[in-house]
């Protein structure tokens, strides 16, 4: 078992009010149904996300988990996620990063940063192909959950 890493930047100007936004991105269950290969979130406590990914292909291996993110919300600004799992869980996937939120004459300027690390039964060796591969299910996601949250608010 190997742990591979991969990261992505992106910002868009979303041209709804800011509000509306952070609803989505504060509702577990639509964002699980907005966002690709994620089928379905719950929640433990009041600020831990557990997510259930469906299976994906890495280099011809299938691969699944759920991992528990501390969700920290600082109300309409900012979303910060970090993994951490329940004591004594072990995890094979996790991530950390945000969402941030800011005003813009046109709506809302949403910024996310990610960063995704998961321990597949492969080679270290073959990281650079793994991390090839998760860069492009990372852009693919990023892609399709723009377009769902985009087509959810009507615009």
């Amino acid at each position: 078992m190997a742990t591979f890493t991969s990261s992505t930047t992106a910002e868009a100007v979303v041209p709804v009010e800011r509000a509306r936004v952070w609803d989505v991105l504060t509702d577990p269950d639509l964002v699980a149904r907005l966002t690709p290969f994620i089928s379905s979130i719950t929640t433990d406590g009041a600020d831990h996300w557990v997510w259930h990914m469906s299976g994906l292909q890495v280099l011809g291996r299938g691969f699944s988990a759920t991992f528990t993110e501390r969700m920290t919300l600082d109300e309409g600004k900012r979303i910060e996620f970090d993994h951490d799992p329940p004591r004594g869980a072990k995890e094979r996937a996790g991530v950390h990063g945000w969402y941030d939120l800011a005003d813009h004459d046109q709506g809302v300027l949403l910024a996310i940063s990610l960063e995704i690390c998961v321990d597949l039964p492969l080679p270290r060796v073959s990281g650079p192909a793994v991390r090839t591969a998760m860069r492009g299910v990372t852009a693919q996601m990023g892609d399709r959950f723009s377009k769902n949250l985009l087509d959810h608010l009507g615009v």
